[in-house]
């Protein structure tokens, strides 16, 4: 049964699902011109990704595509409203996400700190701090990234409110109450739509939290994303696609009619 009339919000997420580094285009033509349709329609599109604004813009500049997002959520969690050919943060989310974020950290800086140190004596991987964590790490296999993770994981459990968000080879610490899946939330709130009328498209492990149905009840996930993936979007009645990438989204967006 078709839906694509009913749909309003579009969630993508980036690299893996819509974009493919070894792409010739990055991201299919017919993909694009599917998005420019629904927005035409007045649909919305969201880029949902752990990228900041600056690795986002250069990466979507060398792809030279022909469509335009409306809006933008970064680093999993920051949401900005495309405006002419600016994207501006989204209030007061961006604001409290911030706020809630310097607490969090700052309270449980000591033993951060020390985790860091513990880390970095037993784990030959590269650990830092950006601006948007005080704990990041790369590690040099996912072997590595899964011991990692997991004693991360157990840190967490004493403070309730954190999480460690991965990506392949790369964590980095969070608040629990902002991630892909709630951002996507609060912009279906702000724009009316429920989630009823909301398609999430993901393809790894900080897909998670948008990859389900009190997110977005229409999930696709291209036939490269992780098997722990794959098998979140099917329990939550979503589609596994048989082609990669940006071509795997674009025949789930078709079987949806959107």
């Amino acid at each position: 049964m078709s839906h694509g009339a009913s749909l309003r919000l579009l969630s993508t997420d980036f690299d893996g699902t819509i974009h493919d580094d070894f792409g010739d285009p990055k991201i299919p033509y017919a993909l694009q011109e599917r998005i420019a349709a629904f927005q035409a329609r007045g649909g919305h599109w969201v880029i949902n990704t752990g990228r900041d604004m600056s690795s986002l813009m250069e990466t979507l500049g060398r792809a030279r595509v022909s469509i335009q997002p409306d809006y933008l959520i970064l680093v999993e969690r920051e949401i900005f409203e495309r405006k002419h050919d600016r994207f501006l943060p989204v209030e007061p989310w961006n604001s409290r996400c911030t706020q809630d974020h310097a607490r969090l950290f700052e309270s449980a800086a000591a033993e951060l700190e020390q985790q860091i140190q513990s880390l970095s004596a037993r784990h030959e991987a590269t650990f830092y701090a950006d601006p948007f964590s005080p704990l990041c790490a790369i590690a040099k296999s996912n072997l590595q990234m899964d011991e990692i993770h997991a004693e991360l994981d157990t840190f967490c459990e004493r403070h309730p409110n954190m999480v460690a968000v991965r990506n392949d080879i790369y964590v980095r610490m969070s608040h629990r109450g902002y991630s892909k899946g709630t951002a996507l939330s609060e912009l279906g709130r702000i724009l009316g739509v429920g989630p009823e009328a909301r398609v999430a498209a993901g393809d790894h492990l900080n897909d998670l939290s948008m990859l389900r149905r009190e997110h977005a009840h229409h999930l696709i996930s291209p036939s490269n994303a992780l098997a722990a993936v794959q098998m979140q979007v099917r329990a939550e009645g979503g589609w596994i696609a048989s082609k990669t990438a940006g071509n795997g989204t674009l025949e789930g967006l078709l079987r949806l009619g959107l």
